[in-house]
C-alpha cells in the first residue's frame, strides 16, 4: 500500500508522468507491487475439460477438414483465465488432435518442444526423424524442439491424443522457427522402435560410433505405458503412498536423468482406492490427464470431478488435494523443468 500523498504532490507527479510519456519513460514506484509479488498473482484459473463433450467437437471437425488441410488438426484446451492466448496456462499449450483412417499430418518442425499423450486409437505412429513410434494408449511420445515429426494412421480407428507443447515459453521469449519438409512424411530412417531398442534399457551405443545415432541431448522419444504403467504398479506393491502425491514416478531423459525436455516436466501417479493426498502447492502449473478411476481434485475453492480422460489444469500455488473414490492414476505435465533451471520452483506442503 503506498503511504498517502498531499493533492499538490500527486498533481505534480500526474503532471512529470505525463512529460515523461512521450520518452517512453514510466515511474516503478506506480506498478512495483504488482510486478513484483509476495506470491504468484497467477491468472490461470482451476478448468477440467470433458473428453466426451471435447471429442464429440474433434469428430465434427473431423468431418469438415483435413489433416492435411489443417496441418494439424485439433481443437486448443483454452483456459478461461486466458482468453484468446491459446495456452492453458502462462508457459504452456495444450490440445486434442485427431488423425483420422488413412490420413497423415505432413512432416515439420519448429522450436517449440512437443509431448503427445495417447488417449484414444492403436497402431498410428508418430514419426522423430524417420523413425515411427508405433502408438497405445496411454504412451507417452516426445516430438523435440527442431526435430522433424509426422503422424499417420494407417489403422481402421480414429486417433486422439493430447498435444502439451511450450508454445507459450518460446513465444515469449521471440524464439519461434518452423519449417515444413516439403513432403508428406519423412523418408523412414530405421525401423519403428529403434530408440527404444537402443536408449530405453539403461544402455546406449557406445558414443562415437554408428549406432549411436540419436542426439546427444535427446535419445529417447517413447515412453510405452505397459512400461511406466508396470512401473508404478511395482512402487505401489513396494512403498507406502506419499501423503501429498500417492505414488509418484517422472518421465526423464536417459542422456542426463533430467527432464524429458529442457522446458517441460511430465510425471505419473497412482493413488489407491480410498487415498486421499494432503494439500499441497507449487509454482508450476500443472495439466492433468485422468488415465484411470474416479475422484475428485480439490484446487483452491474449486472442486472437480474427475473420470477417464478428464483433462484438467491446477494453476501456480493453489493449494491442491485429490480423493481417490477408485484407484486413481493420473498423468501431468508442467514447466518445472524450466523453473528449476531459472532457480525459481517452489513447493510447499501442508
Amino acid at each position: 500500500m503506498q503511504a498517502e500523498r498531499a493533492n499538490e504532490q500527486q498533481v505534480q507527479l500526474e503532471a512529470l508522468y505525463g512529460e515523461m510519456r512521450p520518452h517512453q519513460l514510466a515511474p516503478l514506484w506506480e506498478v512495483l507491487a504488482e510486478l513484483v509479488t509476495p506470491t504468484p498473482a497467477c491468472p490461470v484459473k482451476a478448468h477440467a475439460w470433458d473428453y466426451a463433450t471435447a471429442r464429440d467437437y474433434l469428430m465434427r471437425a473431423g468431418d469438415l477438414i483435413s489433416a492435411a488441410q489443417a496441418e494439424r488438426r485439433v481443437l486448443i484446451l483454452e483456459n478461461p483465465g486466458l482468453p484468446g492466448q491459446s495456452a492453458i496456462t502462462t508457459s504452456l499449450y495444450a490440445g486434442l488432435q485427431l488423425i483420422l483412417p488413412g490420413e497423415v499430418a505432413p512432416c515439420h518442425r519448429h522450436s517449440q518442444c512437443a509431448l503427445r499423450f495417447v488417449l484414444e486409437g492403436n497402431g498410428a505412429f508418430t514419426a522423430v526423424d524417420g523413425e515411427k513410434a508405433v502408438m497405445a494408449p496411454f504412451d507417452l511420445v516426445l516430438t523435440p524442439g527442431w526435430q522433424w515429426h509426422d503422424h499417420g494412421n494407417a489403422t481402421d480407428r480414429p486417433m486422439i491424443w493430447l498435444d502439451g507443447l511450450d508454445i507459450p515459453t518460446v513465444r515469449h521469449f521471440d524464439a519461434s522457427f518452423a519449417e515444413k519438409l516439403g513432403e508428406a512424411a519423412h523418408p523412414e530412417t530405421v525401423p519403428a522402435g529403434d530408440s527404444t531398442s537402443r536408449y530405453g534399457r539403461n544402455l546406449r551405443p557406445l558414443r562415437g560410433t554408428a549406432a549411436d545415432r540419436r542426439p546427444a541431448h535427446q535419445p529417447l522419444f517413447h515412453y510405452r505405458y505397459e512400461d511406466w504403467r508396470g512401473a508404478l504398479d511395482r512402487l505401489a506393491r513396494t512403498e507406502a503412498p506419499d501423503p501429498h502425491l500417492g505414488h509418484a514416478m517422472e518421465f526423464v531423459n536417459p542422456a542426463n536423468g533430467g527432464s524429458i525436455m529442457p522446458t517441460i516436466f511430465a510425471h505419473a501417479r497412482l493413488l489407491p482406492a480410498g487415498f486421499r493426498t494432503r494439500t499441497r502447492r507449487s509454482s508450476d502449473a500443472t495439466v492433468f490427464v485422468v488415465v484411470e478411476g474416479r475422484g475428485t481434485a480439490y484446487i483452491g475453492e474449486e472442486s472437480i470431478a474427475l473420470a477417464d480422460r478428464t483433462v484438467f489444469v491446477a494453476p501456480s500455488w493453489k493449494p491442491v488435494s485429490i480423493d481417490a473414490q477408485s484407484e486413481l492414476v493420473l498423468f501431468g505435465y508442467s514447466d518445472r523443468a524450466a523453473q528449476e533451471k531459472l532457480n525459481l520452483y517452489r513447493e510447499e506442503n501442508a
